[in-house]
C-alpha cells in the first residue's frame, strides 16, 4: 500500500493559505470571492466544492491528488448527478478558472476554452429535463467515451455503440452500461427501468446478446450490426417513448 504525500509538501502553496478554498481563491483574481466554497474539514488541503446557483448542477468537486501534484475536478448534472465536465491539471490558476466559469454558468464548451484542461464527457445539459434529450446526452457521452478507450477492443466496442444509436428502436431508449455491458432503460436516471437484451463485447470482434448480464451460451455474432438486430428482436411491443427516472 502506498502511503500518500504529505500535502503540505505536495501543495505548499495550498498550505501557505491554510486551504484547498482559500488557495483556489487567491489566483482566481477576485472571481471567487461571492462564491461558495465548502471545504471538508478532514481535508482542508486537498478538497474543495465550488456552489453553483443553477438548479442543473451540482456544486464543482475539486480535489488535489494525493501521491503526485495536480488537482482534478468533476462537475454533475443536477439532477442525473452524472459528469458533464471532468479534468486534470498541475495548474490551479486553470482549476479556478473553470470553478468561475461553473459557477457563472458559462455554456461547457466555452468552459473548455477558457480552461483547456477541461475534458467533455459528451453529455449536455438539459435543464428543462426533456427525458429524449437526456437519452440523446446519455448516448452522446457513450460515443464520446466509446471514441477515447484506450482498450484493445476499443474499435469493436465503437462499432457496436454506434451500431446501436443507428438503430431507432434502441436510440429512443436511455442506454447505459454496467461492467462494459451496453444496457437500456425506459426511464432515464436516477431510476432506471432496464428493458431488452444486453449486448456485450469481447474480443475478436465478437459480440453477444444476452438477457441481463453475460453467461456461457449466450449467441454470438460475428458482427455489431447483427447483434443489435437480435438485441432489437427481443424488444418487448408498444414501448413508448422514454420517460423521467424519478
Amino acid at each position: 500500500m502506498i502511503t500518500p504525500a504529505d500535502p503540505a509538501v505536495l501543495y505548499p502553496e495550498t498550505a501557505a493559505h491554510g486551504s484547498l478554498a482559500a488557495a483556489l481563491r487567491a489566483v482566481a483574481g477576485g472571481r471567487l470571492d461571492a462564491v461558495r466554497l465548502t471545504t471538508p474539514k478532514f481535508a482542508p488541503l486537498r478538497a474543495v466544492t465550488v456552489g453553483c446557483p443553477l438548479p442543473h448542477r451540482k456544486p464543482l468537486r475539486v480535489s488535489a491528488g494525493a501521491h503526485e501534484r495536480h488537482w482534478s475536478i468533476r462537475g454533475n448534472d443536477g439532477f442525473e448527478d452524472v459528469p458533464v465536465i471532468d479534468g486534470r491539471t498541475d495548474d490551479l490558476a486553470q482549476v479556478a478558472e473553470a470553478a468561475a466559469a461553473w459557477h457563472d454558468g458559462v455554456a461547457l464548451r466555452e468552459i473548455r476554452r477558457a480552461a483547456p484542461f477541461v475534458h467533455l464527457t459528451g453529455r449536455f445539459e438539459v435543464p428543462d429535463l426533456n427525458p429524449a434529450d437526456m437519452a440523446e446526452s446519455a448516448w452522446q457521452h457513450l460515443l464520446t467515451e466509446a471514441s477515447e478507450l484506450e482498450y484493445a477492443w476499443r474499435p469493436a466496442y465503437q462499432a457496436l455503440v454506434e451500431a446501436a444509436r443507428a438503430e431507432p428502436a434502441l436510440r429512443r431508449l436511455y442506454p447505459f452500461t454496467s461492467h462494459w455491458t451496453l444496457r437500456f432503460s425506459t426511464r432515464t436516471r436516477p431510476r432506471l427501468t432496464v428493458v431488452g437484451a444486453s449486448l456485450v463485447t469481447h474480443a475478436a470482434d465478437r459480440y453477444s446478446v444476452a438477457e441481463g448480464f453475460p453467461n456461457e451460451g449466450d449467441p454470438v455474432f460475428p458482427t455489431a450490426a447483427e447483434a443489435v438486430a437480435a438485441a432489437v428482436r427481443r424488444l418487448p411491443p408498444g414501448l413508448g417513448p422514454v420517460a423521467l427516472g424519478c
